[in-house]
């Protein structure tokens, strides 16, 4: 039996802007896994309190990894234009505003209205500079995740 969404149930905000955590759960999770338990053992032969523990061992241990797959899933997220466009196709429409902006827009998708569904008409001036910004946007943190991984590659 298929699922049928309630009426509004896709146009929740707050559920588009839930997309990404499971995938960020489940990695933090794996790697939470792969930190020995000895280093925790010996920090509590040494009398290091959970607060120590978490400053000293986990969050190190976790942020190398992690860094470059922050940088890279929050570009992704960042263009997910697919996700948004099946699931509200940008709205509800925001009420009172001159561009055809929506409460689940992504800048992608705002892009795209713009360009295609205005209701002044289409603007592909605006939406060709929004869609260069993104591009800047995008390559600087590729530049910054390439930076990161590369640190933590010679550490």
């Amino acid at each position: 039996m298929v699922h049928q969404p309630d009426a509004g149930e896709s146009d929740d905000p707050d559920r588009q802007r839930l997309a990404g955590y499971p995938y960020m759960m489940i990695l933090c999770m794996g790697l939470l896994k792969a930190i020995p338990d000895d280093l925790y053992e010996a920090s509590a032969l040494d009398g290091a309190t959970p607060l120590q523990n978490f400053f000293r061992i986990t969050l190190p241990l976790l942020i190398k990894p992690l860094t470059p797959l922050l940088i890279a899933c929050f570009a992704f997220n960042f263009n997910n234009f697919v996700l948004i466009q099946l699931l509200t196709n940008g709205g509800p429409n925001m009420l009172g505003t001159s561009t055809p902006a929506g409460n689940t827009d992504l800048l992608v998708s705002y892009t795209y209205r713009i360009a295609f569904e205005g209701s002044g008409g289409q603007d592909f001036g605006l939406a060709a500079a929004i869609a260069t910004l993104i591009f800047l946007l995008v390559g600087a943190l590729a530049i910054l995740n390439l930076k990161a991984s590369k640190l933590s590659v010679e550490q």
